[in-house]
């Protein structure tokens, strides 16, 4: 009587029986469950060995086209985001998130911009004192994160901006942020603009000669 052997599948067999279908079901649960943007690499920890995570991603993106819910690059990843045209209608019943303080945009805007920066840094461009609970409002919205201590008398405290803060304001990556330069709008001080003129007076008739 003859033994059946069976057959074991090899990673790559398995990874082709699931096709596309199933595949985009993993990522958009995946997507749909995170809290956080989701990159390939961490699409790749899920899907079958042998799966291109790229592609998958690709393919949901294309799936979700047009729909009231997109999947969008944001942040150095993929996320679900309320279609752009669709956004104005929803903020009349969806709760818009409670604004930063401005010493809390200010400080953020800073580390933003001049990351890894210490607290004294911040201190010294914005030319005021920063507030512990300014520090804490910004840490437990998850918009900064530190980055190490300065080399230097004290090793002050590096902060920098997270993940969170580039999917807060629609960001793919740092270098997506306005230049400074653009934010700078000048001023004109009373001393310096022009002196209006006189309105022109229609020249007066000559007077008739007798």
């Amino acid at each position: 009587m003859s033994q059946s052997s069976e057959t074991v599948d090899t990673p790559a067999e398995a990874a082709e029986v699931l096709d596309m279908p199933a595949l985009l079901r993993i990522a958009e649960a995946m997507a749909f469950a995170s809290t956080v943007p989701v990159t390939p690499r961490a699409l790749g920890q899920v899907l079958p060995v042998g799966a291109d995570a790229d592609a998958v991603l690709a393919a949901l993106v294309a799936q979700y086209a047009g729909r009231g819910v997109e999947l969008v690059e944001i942040g150095g990843g993929w996320q679900f985001r309320t279609a752009p045209d669709l956004a104005k209608l929803l903020t009349k019943v969806v709760q818009v998130p409670r604004r930063l303080p401005r010493a809390a945009m200010e400080t953020l805007a800073i580390v933003a911009y001049h990351q890894p920066v210490t607290r004294p840094e911040i201190e010294e461009i914005r030319g005021a004192a920063l507030a512990q609970t300014t520090l804490d409002s910004l840490l437990e919205a998850g918009l900064i994160t530190p980055r190490g201590r300065k080399e230097t008398p004290g090793r002050p405290t590096l902060w920098g901006t997270t993940p969170q803060f580039l999917a807060q304001f629609g960001l793919t990556d740092l270098k997506d942020m306005p230049r400074r330069e653009e934010l700078l709008v000048e001023t004109p001080s009373p001393l310096s603009q022009p002196e209006e003129t006189p309105a022109e007076t229609p020249d007066e008739a000559p007077e008739p000669q007798g």
